[in-house]
C-alpha cells in the first residue's frame, strides 16, 4: 500500500529479522498507533511518527529520571535534532507537503539493527543502493569508483560509503562551505596520513582555519567517481593533473604537475628533497638554540650572581664626565631608530599572520584570522609587510654602498667599529664564556659586540630563506614555469621553519640580550628609541670605543642632552607595548608548536 511519501511499500514483516532489530520487543501498535481494531479500517491513513515517538519516550525518561537507562535513546534524539536541521528534513521542491527524505527512506523501520552486529554490517554495505534510490546519478558514478567497487562488488566493510563522506543525519548541501569542510575532515577518517600532509600545505591550512575556498580532497581527486592515482581516468593521474590544477589556477604550467600535495619529511625514498631540507632546518634550529640558549642561561647566572653580590655598581669619574655630567652619548641616529621601529612592527605583523597559517589547527589561529578578516585579507597584510621589510633591506644595502664605497680601502673592516665578523669575535666569545664560569673578568667590547653582529647578519640569512621562499610561493605561476613542482614543497617547509627560528630567536635571545638581562632590569631598554645612552652605560658596555673617543678628543662631538621626560616616557611605553606583543607572539607560537608535536 502507499506510504506517507506516496511510494508503494510492502506490509510483510519477517518475524525472525524483526526480532533481531532494536524494535524487536516493540508491539506493532507501539508505532502504528492509529490501528485500534481487527480487521483494520479500510482506506485508513496509517501514519507512523518516528520523530515524535522517540522524543516522547525521551521526555518520559527525563521526567522519570531514568536517562541513564536509556542512553541509546538519548543518542537517537540527538540524531533526530541533527536530522531536523539537515537538507533531508527540508520540504521537497516538487511537493512541499513532504520532506526530501524521512527516517524510513534510509532506515527500514522493522529492521534497524544495533551497532556492532553482523547483520548491521551487512546492512551498511547496502547504504549506497538506499541513497541511490533518490540520487541515481551519484550512485551510477559511485559504482564505477574505487570506493564503489570495493563496497558493491567486493563487500569490503572498510571502504567508504555515502554516509562516511556526507555524514549520516546532518547531511547538508555539498555546495555549502560547512559541508565542504566536513567532507574533507571525513576523508581523513580513512586517509589519516593524507589529511595530515594536506594540512601542512597552504590549501590545508586555510581549510583548517575554517575557510572553504581552497582546494579540498574532492576538488583534486573527484567525488563520487574517484579512481586510484594510477588509473588513466583519475583526475590526479599525471596525464590529467595539469587540467585539474587549472580548475583553480588558470595560469598553471607544467611545473604544477610535479608538486607533491602529500609530501612528508620522513620518507627519503619518495620525497628526498623534503627529507634533506627538513634535516638541514632541524640541524640549523638545534644548533642555533643549543648555543644561544646556553649562552643566555650562563649570562643570566653570571649577571644575577654579580648583581646579588653588588659587583655591578660602577661609578665612572673621568674628565669628560665631570665636565658634562648632564650629557648622554648619541648611539643611534633618527634614521636608524625609525628603520628599527618599522622593521620590528613589520616583522611582528608578519609573524602573527604567518604563524596563524603555520599553526592553523590551533584555536588562537582561527581567532586571529577571523579578527583580521580571513586568510585572504591576512595574506595581503602579510605581503605588504614583506614588501616593507624588503624595501628596508634594499634601502640599507644602497646606503651601505653609498656610505662605504668611497672609503672601502681605508675603513678597518675587521675593527670594533665594523659589523663584519672576524677572529676577534671568536676570542670574545671564548672570553665571555670564561667570565660566565668565573674563570676571568668580563671582556670589554668596542662599538659592536659579537652578539650585535649576529643580530645584524641574521636578517640577511633570514631574508634569503624566508624572503626567497616567500617570493617563490607568491609568484607561483612563474615559479612553476621555471622550477619543478617540488620546489613548492621545499619553499613551504623552509618558509615556515625559518620563520619559526627567527621568532624564537628574536623573542628569547634578542629580548634577553637587550631587555631581560639582570643588568638591564627593569625592562625595556629604550636606547633604540631615544638613540642616546648614559655615559656610564656607554663606558661599561662599549669600553674600547669610549676609550678611543676620549683618547682622540672626539667624545664631545657625540654628546647630546638627556632625553626629555616625555621622550623617555613615550619610549618606555612603546618598548613595553612591543615587548608585550613579542612575548604574546612567542607564547602563541610555543602553544602551536606543542600542539603540533602532541
Amino acid at each position: 500500500m502507499p506510504g506517507a511519501d506516496g511510494q508503494m511499500r510492502s506490509l510483510h514483516v519477517i518475524r525472525e529479522k524483526f526480532e533481531e532489530s532494536v524494535h524487536g520487543k516493540q508491539l506493532c501498535v507501539g508505532c502504528h498507533k492509529d490501528i485500534t481494531q481487527i480487521p483494520h479500517q479500510k482506506n485508513g491513513n496509517i501514519r507512523v511518527g518516528c520523530v515524535q515517538c522517540h522524543q516522547d519516550l525521551w521526555a518520559t525518561a527525563q521526567k522519570e529520571n531514568r536517562t541513564r537507562n536509556y542512553a541509546k535513546l538519548g543518542t537517537v534524539v540527538k540524531q533526530i535534532d541533527r536530522y531536523m536541521k539537515s537538507i533531508h528534513a527540508q520540504p521537497n521542491r516538487e511537493d512541499q507537503s513532504r520532506t526530501n527524505a524521512t527516517c524510513y527512506n534510509c532506515h527500514d523501520a522493522h529492521y534497524v539493527y544495533p551497532g556492532g552486529s553482523a547483520i548491521r554490517a551487512q546492512w551498511r554495505l547496502n547504504i549506497p543502493n538506499i541513497c541511490g534510490k533518490c540520487h541515481t546519478r551519484e550512485l551510477a558514478a559511485y559504482s564505477t569508483s574505487v570506493h564503489g567497487r570495493e563496497v558493491l562488488q567486493a563487500s569490503n566493510p572498510k571502504a567508504a560509503i555515502c554516509s562516511d563522506c556526507h555524514t549520516t543525519h546532518d547531511v547538508e548541501n555539498p555546495s555549502m562551505d560547512s559541508t565542504r569542510l566536513v567532507i574533507t575532515k571525513n576523508c581523513g577518517n580513512c586517509h589519516e596520513d593524507s589529511l595530515k600532509s594536506y594540512t601542512q600545505t597552504y590549501h590545508g591550512q586555510v581549510n583548517a582555519l575554517g575557510y572553504a575556498y581552497t582546494a579540498k580532497c574532492f576538488d583534486c581527486h573527484g567525488s563520487h567517481a574517484i579512481q586510484r592515482v594510477g588509473d588513466p581516468k583519475s583526475s590526479v593521474h599525471p596525464g590529467n593533473r595539469l587540467q585539474t590544477c587549472r580548475k583553480c589556477h588558470e595560469g598553471a604550467t607544467a611545473g604544477f604537475v610535479t608538486f607533491e600535495p602529500h609530501a612528508t619529511t620522513h620518507d627519503y625514498h619518495r620525497y628526498p628533497y623534503m627529507w634533506i631540507a627538513s634535516k638541514f632546518m632541524l640541524a640549523l634550529i638545534a644548533g642555533v638554540f643549543l648555543f644561544f640558549w646556553t649562552h643566555s642561561a650562563l649570562w643570566f647566572y653570571r649577571e644575577y650572581k654579580d648583581r646579588k653580590e653588588r659587583r655591578t655598581r660602577p661609578h665612572v669619574q673621568t674628565h669628560a664626565l665631570s665636565q658634562v655630567p648632564e650629557k648622554y652619548y648619541r648611539r643611534f641616529s633618527l634614521a636608524w631608530r625609525l628603520v628599527h621601529l618599522f622593521f620590528a612592527l613589520a616583522l611582528m605583523i608578519l609573524s602573527l599572520t604567518g604563524m596563524a597559517a603555520f599553526y592553523a589547527e590551533t584555536s588562537w589561529a582561527a581567532a586571529v584570522m577571523n579578527a583580521l578578516g580571513g586568510p585572504r585579507v591576512a595574506a595581503i597584510i602579510h605581503r605588504v609587510c614583506a614588501v616593507v621589510i624588503l624595501g628596508l633591506f634594499v634601502g640599507h644595502v644602497v646606503y651601505f654602498i653609498v656610505h662605504f664605497a668611497p672609503r672601502w680601502r681605508t675603513f678597518n673592516w675587521f675593527g670594533h667599529t665594523s659589523l663584519v665578523p672576524g677572529l676577534q669575535d671568536i676570542r670574545d666569545i671564548a672570553a665571555m664564556f670564561r667570565w660566565f664560569l668565573g674563570k676571568a673578568p668580563r671582556p670589554v667590547f668596542g662599538r659592536w659586540t659579537y652578539w650585535e653582529r649576529f643580530d645584524y647578519w641574521a636578517p640577511f640569512w633570514g631574508l634569503t630563506i624566508v624572503g626567497g621562499s616567500g617570493l617563490l610561493l607568491w609568484f607561483k605561476e612563474w615559479t612553476a614555469a621555471t622550477w619543478p613542482g617540488w620546489i613548492f614543497n621545499i619553499a613551504t617547509l623552509a618558509h615556515g621553519e625559518e620563520a619559526f627560528l627567527a621568532i624564537l630567536f628574536l623573542f628569547t635571545v634578542h629580548f634577553f640580550n637587550n631587555h631581560f638581562r639582570p643588568d638591564r632590569f627593569p625592562p625595556p631598554d629604550i636606547v633604540m628609541f631615544t638613540g642616546a645612552v648614559s655615559l656610564e652605560e656607554f663606558r661599561r658596555e662599549h669600553t674600547l670605543e669610549y676609550d678611543e673617543l676620549v683618547a682622540n678628543g672626539q667624545l664631545e662631538k657625540y654628546l647630546v642632552d638627556i632625553p626629555s621626560p616625555s621622550m623617555t616616557l613615550g619610549s618606555r611605553i612603546l618598548g613595553i607595548v612591543l615587548l608585550a606583543f613579542g612575548l604574546t607572539l612567542l607564547a602563541l607560537v610555543l602553544i602551536g608548536f606543542a600542539g603540533s608535536i602532541g
